[in-house]
């Protein structure tokens, strides 16, 4: 397994996201929202640990991770940088161990069996459940019916319900459906996050009432091939 660098951020990198950021804000405002209402996480995903540093200093205090080897490196590689890490991919159960000792909040939460495990390596641990409503195959979530009992055993489980997170269609009115479904789910169970839209999607989400963005290329560039 390769280790991250941990070298610093150029200034010229942390420049170049600064001014992404800025574009990004300019974003959410466009949908009519408050820049402050929406969170901005940064996905650094196949990024190297630079690109952490360079998000910590263009003002930025959550980074995700769709990988638990990646987060796990990184986290390694920066550790005196002080952000929120959120582990953004699809739970393996015989991977939960590993993963509750290096995020910070678990996003992807879709299956009964995984709370149970969570809850017995981390109590207290911060998540948010995810809500599919493609229900293709191989796409992490679960159906919109099932949300509620997951939801009811992770607070019996004192788990960290903060709130949903979908990822939506391609198409921009069934991910606009998408949204405005989560958005309602969400406040039917009393959640107060909606962690909704990414580079391509965040102003539709916005709209629909996002509380979380997860932005990786808006603020990077294009991804690194693995």
């Amino acid at each position: 397994m390769t280790t991250c660098p941990a070298s610093s951020a150029s200034d010229e990198v942390v420049q170049r996201v600064r001014d992404n950021l800025a574009v990004v804000r300019a974003r959410i405002a466009s949908s009519g929202r408050e820049t402050q209402s929406v969170r901005i996480v940064a996905v650094t995903k196949t990024f190297g640990a630079e690109m952490v540093r360079a998000a910590r200093a263009a003002g930025l205090d959550d980074v995700g991770e769709n990988y638990v080897e990646e987060l796990t490196e990184k986290r390694a590689a920066t550790p005196d940088v002080q952000v929120v890490w959120h582990y953004l991919g699809a739970l393996q159960t015989n991977k939960i161990a590993q993963v509750t000792k290096v995020a910070d909040v678990l996003c992807g939460v879709s299956r009964l069996k995984e709370l149970d495990k969570i809850a017995s390596h981390r109590p207290g641990m911060a998540l948010y459940v995810q809500v599919d409503y493609t229900a293709a195959p191989g796409r992490n979530g679960a159906a919109p019916g099932d949300v509620a009992s997951l939801v009811s055993r992770a607070r019996a489980l004192d788990l960290d319900v903060r709130g949903l997170m979908t990822v939506a269609p391609v198409d921009p009115e069934l991910a606009r459906r998408a949204f405005v479904a989560t958005d309602l789910l969400a406040s039917d169970l009393g959640l107060v996050e909606r962690s909704m839209g990414m580079t391509d999607d965040l102003e539709i989400a916005c709209r629909c009432g996002s509380t979380e963005v997860r932005v990786g290329r808006a603020l990077f560039g294009p991804r690194a091939k693995k």
